[in-house]
């Protein structure tokens, strides 16, 4: 249906047409040209990240990634079961087994005890684990503290998939910088978007010059089109990466909108017992990409009010639904509690745009209160 307010619709700022039409000007319509350049040294200098690869989707980047990390048929990949689809499929798509990891209940992303439990199962079984893939859900930061600390002593290389999280930090440091590669999307619904595309970061130019080969054909570099190995298509376009250069210009107002949002929901609710939100540490800044809440003890639940909302033509959707849930998935093996599961059961995302008005917030507290 069509929706009078959307969940994250797209915030255009105005300044996108100027490097949209620099390339329609100069004809760097193609997947090459000086918006990727300058998109890509953008997202570093904005970051902090060492080195950037902008890609046609936050998909294309975790697969490069995993690529670049050399993880191939038979490996295993710990990864977040608490997440969007896309953050497991490309384990399967380089033919790894992807093993799920429950969350904790605070950040509600991977729980590091969780974690630790399956790397030493691993370990012991003589299997070690090939990557670990994290996410910071819905822009806030994970235990990386804990994560890191694991994973070095393992020496397991550490995925971010900071898709959601464009803009958070972590003691200082932006998401997606912390571990050995970072991802980032910028599809619609993220808090900037290039209409689609993706970037992966890295400190390690080997992981991002084996990516940038892969996702364009693994073409060898000699004047005939030679290829020695299967590649991708998976560059952004220089139009995609325009609009990207506008929408980083205000990624600052972004997150304060959508931070804004957040305080509002949480006083506007915050008297409905057995409500509750994400938490930030004290080191924490999470963009608060999207405001879910969790609500326990009441006979109205996630599914009344995403109903009420609907019926004046609001939207709203249950958080993730655990990829150890999920069809394809829920015979693969397993690790932690079932903290994901009951998110999933009492959680709703609430709408969270950054061009979100004052009476459209008013009107969503209204309905959502009204069911109690």
């Amino acid at each position: 249906m069509k929706y009078k307010i959307y969940l994250s619709p797209p915030h255009m700022s105005g300044r996108e047409m100027k490097y949209i039409q620099e390339a329609f000007d100069s004809n760097w319509v193609a997947p090459v040209g000086p918006n990727i350049d300058a998109f890509e040294e953008e997202l570093c200098r904005y970051t902090g990240s060492r080195h950037a690869l902008a890609v046609s989707s936050g998909t294309a980047a975790l697969h490069l990634a995993l690529l670049a990390l050399g993880v191939q048929e038979g490996d295993i990949v710990l990864c977040q079961s608490l997440t969007f689809v896309a953050t497991a499929n490309p384990i399967v798509y380089v033919g790894a087994k992807p093993v799920f990891i429950d969350s904790e209940p605070v950040t509600w992303n991977m729980c590091p005890d969780a974690l630790e439990e399956s790397i030493k199962h691993y370990l012991n079984a003589g299997k070690k684990p090939k990557a670990v893939i994290i996410v910071h859900l819905y822009g806030m930061p994970a235990m990386l503290d804990e994560i890191l600390y694991l994973c070095r002593k393992h020496d397991i290389p550490l995925i971010e998939d900071a898709a959601e999280a464009l803009g958070s930090e972590y003691r200082g440091r932006k998401a997606g910088t912390l571990g050995d590669i970072g991802i980032l999307s910028f599809n619609g619904n993220k808090i900037i978007t290039t209409s689609g595309g993706g970037a992966m970061l890295s400190d390690n130019p080997l992981y991002i010059e084996r990516a940038r080969f892969l996702a364009t054909q693994a073409r060898e570099p000699v004047r005939h089109y030679e290829h020695r190995e299967v590649g991708y298509n998976y560059r952004m376009s220089n139009v995609c990466a325009g609009i990207g250069r506008g929408q980083l210009e205000v990624i600052d107002e972004r997150v304060f909108q959508r931070r804004a949002n957040f305080q509002f929901y949480q006083t506007a609710l915050r008297r409905i017992p057995g409500i509750s939100f994400q938490k930030e540490f004290a080191a924490i800044v999470s963009n608060r990409w999207i405001t879910a809440v969790i609500i326990e003890g009441h006979e109205a639940g996630p599914s009344q009010i995403q109903n009420a909302l609907l019926e004046q033509g609001i939207e709203s959707r249950p958080i993730w639904k655990p990829m150890h849930c999920q069809g394809m998935y829920k015979t693969l093996p397993r690790f932690g509690g079932s903290v994901s599961e009951m998110l999933f059961e009492h959680g709703i995302c609430l709408p969270s745009g950054s061009n979100l008005r004052e009476d459209e917030q008013e009107l969503i507290a209204r309905i959502v209160k009204s069911c109690f």
